[in-house]
């Protein structure tokens, strides 16, 4: 069964055990919504990171399905295929 791999950021690594990529199995495609449940249903401190109490992405929180946004895209709804591979980018503020 081939694999989803979300790759985090250093700055998300440490609330996931260490680990640069996560994955899912799946065959067949996963709204980007429940793909995230599946990666963090270990690390609920790194769930709580990515969506806020109402399930929705953080603002500050940008992730990407073969290079596209998914704010861009449908959102949460948007579909990821087996095989694909998403980015998950924090914003980062300071002065």
């Amino acid at each position: 069964m081939p694999d989803i791999s979300v790759v985090l950021p250093s700055i998300l690594q440490p609330l996931a055990g260490g680990q640069p990529v996560l994955t899912a199995s799946a065959d067949a495609p996963l709204t980007v919504a429940s793909l995230l449940d599946a990666v963090t249903d270990g690390y609920p401190v790194l769930g709580r990171r990515l969506r806020d109490e109402t399930g929705s992405l953080r603002r500050f929180v940008n992730i990407y399905v073969d290079g596209d946004e998914v704010r861009r895209l449908h959102g949460l709804d948007t579909e990821v295929a087996p095989g694909q591979e998403v980015l998950i980018i924090q914003s980062v503020a300071g002065g």
